[in-house]
């Protein structure tokens, strides 16, 4: 415990969660400032009620936060991370002595209904590549190329994409080495038209985004001042490339999900594309067997004369 913190303001004990999951647990950057975020809601709503300290928060007083986000309209998709987050607090509280009792424990979160991720048909994504080879450019239109095929390709988070360095890299061998959420790497299989694209850019043209006056740097992928390319600017590349097949908002997680999602309907292994996509838990890979059963009933509708 430590001894600097007063150990019943939720102020303090909410920063020593933080620094626990950004020290202890190796969360992203992105995950401390979602996290952060949501436990300030929660302190705001508890402070609201008069409650300032860790020993006055009851059950009652979660359940109420609960009720409360519904009652702003929130999804109940945010209501359920929201709760997940005050529920890991409490836990951390418990676990690090500084309350005996949890206030969370076994409550529930709230139900949300199920939701199957979004995915390109096999023919969108042949769309999508085509157009691509279509577009002139220099550079910067290899480095989209690549960038996109290797999304596609091996299921890569946009994140684990801008953090991909020169090193990571082994062509030859088929693989890239990926460093996954919580600093977790794992190999990554390359082949196809996703290894050409990435070879083609990597001797071509990245060399000419290199620039003298930018910082030396390892990134595969460059901007257009030789700098490592970042997640805002990969969204930018893929929605453009959405709109050229009439697809409005194509997010990088899309080509994701439709990676796996082929990959399943062409007959891999459900627990191979876990370690693909570096899933920790098999139930987060199983949604693509639902999005796969969509997909067979879609084609059964279609194609059964009595259907």
């Amino acid at each position: 415990m430590d001894e600097s913190i007063d150990t019943d303001d939720l102020i303090d004990l909410a920063a020593e969660y933080i620094a626990y999951l950004r020290i202890e647990r190796g969360s992203s950057p992105r995950t401390i400032e979602a996290y952060e975020a949501d436990l300030e809601t929660y302190r705001d709503f508890l402070s609201s009620r008069g409650i300032e300290k860790l020993s006055q928060v009851s059950r009652e007083s979660i359940v109420a936060y609960q009720e409360h986000l519904f009652a702003q309209g929130y999804a109940a998709s945010t209501v359920c991370r929201r709760a997940s987050v005050v529920k890991g607090f409490h836990r951390f509280c418990v676990a690090e002595d500084y309350t005996e009792s949890n206030p969370a424990a076994g409550l529930p979160l709230p139900k949300t209904p199920e939701r199957l991720p979004d995915v390109l048909s096999i023919d969108q994504v042949q769309r999508l590549f085509e157009e691509l080879e279509g577009q002139e450019g220099g550079p910067a239109a290899a480095r989209n190329r690549a960038m996109l095929e290797v999304l596609y390709g091996c299921g890569l988070r946009v994140s684990e994409l801008c953090g991909l360095d020169l090193s990571d890299v082994m062509l030859d061998q088929g693989y890239l080495l990926v460093l996954g959420k919580g600093g977790k790497q794992r190999i990554s299989p390359i082949s196809g038209a996703a290894a050409t694209a990435l070879a083609d850019y990597l001797e071509s043209a990245r060399p000419q985004l290199c620039k003298p006056y930018a910082k030396p740097t390892d990134a595969v992928f460059l901007n257009a001042r030789g700098g490592r390319l970042t997640r805002q600017s990969v969204f930018k590349v893929v929605a453009r490339a959405g709109l050229a097949i009439g697809v409005d908002n194509l997010h990088p997680h899309t080509l994701r999900h439709s990676f796996a999602t082929h990959m399943l309907q062409g007959g891999a292994d459900l627990r191979v594309i876990q370690d693909i996509l570096g899933h920790s838990d098999i139930s987060t890979t199983q949604v693509y067997t639902h999005v796969d059963r969509s997909h067979l009933r879609e084609e059964y509708l279609h194609a059964h004369p009595r259907a």
